[in-house]
Parts: structure tokens; C-alpha cells; sequence
């Protein structure tokens, strides 16, 4: 960063040209807020991408694994999860207090960012009055990189103490290919049979990948 004009120093470039000007190494060095004495920002936070696999990695990685890249440690590691996270929940309330989720891109726009991120398998529900709109969406089973265990009494639980009128089902997948498997097809299968039988369908089961998704309902899966 020496090498760098002082006013294309990230900071400075900032409040010179405005955010959307910054790459993403330069923004990744303002969340981590200084270098080291060996490297300097710029060179940590490409440090930081390059085990994330870009920047669309970084929710991917965990606070543990952030902290022991070289360069970051414990208070630079929370600070870069604290902006992620800060990104995340403003994405989120664009929402809305009570979205209305009609079509399979309504419902991966607000899962994607809340849920497709985790190294490890999450299950959920998100439960709809008969308005299509949010009551919640609750995860309900964490698992390993192999799966999460996803019960229908869980998830029909949840709805009757909810009130909801249907349930859209979903988990990650933490490889970040959203393709489905023969598991995810039949624990789709058990759920859509218990909704008939408790008179609340399932509308759709939304596998969440790396910035993709998959939708049962959009497959046509769900038949």
C-alpha cells in the first residue's frame, strides 16, 4: 500500500470516489482496519479472499477460520464478521417487516442471504398465513457438512403453534451446489405427505447454494 498514492489509499478513496468505486480487496481492508507490521491491509485482505475463494466466500467462513489466516487475528476476524453481518441484516430489512412471498425468486431472495452461507447443513421453515406473507422462518435442525436431520413433527409443530396456513421448507447446502439429491427429493416427499395429512401443504422446499438456489416448485418436483 506504501507504493499506492496516498489518495488511492483505501480510506482515502473512499471518501474521495464513494464505495461503489472500491474493489472488494480495498473494502475487506476498511473492515479489517489496519494491516501488520509484515503486511500491510491490502495484503491481508487478499489474504482473506483468497481463502474465502472471493468475496462471495466470506460468508462461508467461519470466525475460527478467519482468525487464523495470517494477518488477522481475533479482533480483525470480528470485526470483518460484524460488517458481514451488518451487510447481511440490511439486505434483510429491504424486505420488509411482513414480505409476501409469492414465486420461488421472492423466497430465495430473502433466504439466500440468511441461510446460504453455512459450512454446515441448516433445515428450516418458513411459515406463511394465507396471505402468502412471513409469520417466520425458523431453522429447526443444524447438521454436518453431510446433512441436517429434518423431522416433519418439527416443522408441522412450528405451523399449528404459528397459525400458518403453509410451510415453504429449506436448507443450505454446504458445498454450494443447490442441485438436489435422492435425499433431499424424498425428505421432501415425507413432508408434502404429512402437509396433506395436517391440512397445511407445503408450498415449496428451496435448496440454498453459493448465490444459487433450487426450487421443488420450479422443477416441478412437488407433483
Amino acid at each position: 500500500m506504501k507504493d499506492l498514492p496516498r489518495q488511492d489509499w483505501p480510506r482515502e478513496k473512499l471518501a474521495r470516489v464513494g464505495r461503489a468505486a472500491l474493489g472488494d480487496v480495498e473494502l475487506v481492508a476498511l473492515l479489517l482496519g489496519s494491516g501488520t507490521r509484515r503486511h500491510d491491509a491490502l495484503e491481508v485482505a487478499q489474504a482473506v479472499l483468497r481463502h474465502a475463494d472471493g468475496v462471495q466466500g466470506l460468508q462461508r467462513v467461519s470466525l475460527d477460520e478467519l482468525r487464523r489466516i495470517p494477518g488477522v487475528g481475533p479482533a480483525r476476524a470480528a470485526r470483518l464478521c460484524a460488517g458481514l453481518e451488518v451487510g447481511r441484516r440490511a439486505v434483510l430489512a429491504q424486505a420488509g417487516a411482513r414480505p409476501q412471498f409469492r414465486t420461488p425468486e421472492d423466497l430465495a431472495r430473502y433466504l439466500l442471504p440468511l441461510h446460504g452461507g453455512y459450512r454446515v447443513e441448516h433445515f428450516g421453515a418458513v411459515l406463511l398465513d394465507i396471505r402468502f406473507r412471513l409469520i417466520r422462518a425458523s431453522v429447526l435442525s443444524v447438521g454436518t457438512q453431510d446433512g441436517a436431520l429434518a423431522q416433519p413433527r418439527e416443522v408441522f409443530r412450528e405451523a399449528l403453534l404459528a397459525s400458518a396456513s403453509r410451510v415453504v421448507i429449506f436448507h443450505n447446502h454446504p458445498s454450494g451446489d443447490p442441485d438436489p439429491s435422492q435425499d433431499d427429493v424424498l425428505v421432501t416427499r415425507r413432508m408434502m405427505e404429512a402437509g396433506e395429512t395436517m391440512g397445511i401443504p407445503v408450498m415449496d422446499h428451496i435448496i440454498l447454494g453459493a448465490g444459487r438456489y433450487y426450487s421443488f416448485k420450479a422443477g416441478n418436483l412437488l407433483g
